[in-house]
């Protein structure tokens, strides 16, 4: 007999590819990503949705993956930092930009940041520094250095524009 405990079928898109798994009803959806689908790029900070390091998109818009659970995934695309460039042998500006600016420092909180610029980039191509630094609040950087993370931000909006391409 089935309980409420039991894990279901998840399925969705993640990084535009069709996927399903299990998922026991109170996982969340950072832990069903590296657990499950064995997506490790997400990183589990603070586990309160404070730190932002879990930050994936979930049909184009951020959101925290520690906050939600694999089983409201259901249906959903969700883009996560390995599917941010367009193929495995590519990077996407917003990593070329980062690294040529050394704005990756100890890397852990840096794929929350590329996904949520990532959304800034697609809405707005050309953003100032303020709104790039308005972005980053939701973010704890624990090397605190954020001066090259606005920079490569501001560096990859160019890049962008230069191709005339736009983020996902």
């Amino acid at each position: 007999m089935a309980t409420t405990q039991d894990p279901r079928p998840v399925h969705l898109s993640v990084n535009g590819k069709p996927c399903r798994g299990m998922a026991a009803p109170r996982l969340h959806l950072a832990d069903f990503l590296r657990g499950e689908l064995k997506l490790t790029g997400t990183h589990v900070g603070c586990e309160h949705g404070v730190c932002g390091a879990c930050t994936v998109l979930v049909d184009g818009v951020s959101a925290r993956s520690c906050l939600m659970l694999a089983v409201q995934g259901e249906g959903c695309s969700i883009t996560t930092v390995e599917g941010l460039a367009a193929d495995e042998h590519d990077t996407h500006p917003l990593q070329q930009a980062f690294h040529e600016l050394h704005a990756l420092q100890c890397g852990f909180c840096t794929p929350g940041i590329l996904m949520s610029l990532s959304e800034l980039l697609a809405a707005n191509p050309d953003p100032d520094e303020d709104t790039v630094r308005d972005v980053l609040s939701g973010h704890l950087c624990r090397c605190t250095g954020y001066q090259n993370i606005v920079a490569a931000a501001l560096r990859a909006a160019q890049l962008l524009r230069e191709r005339g391409g736009h983020a996902r």
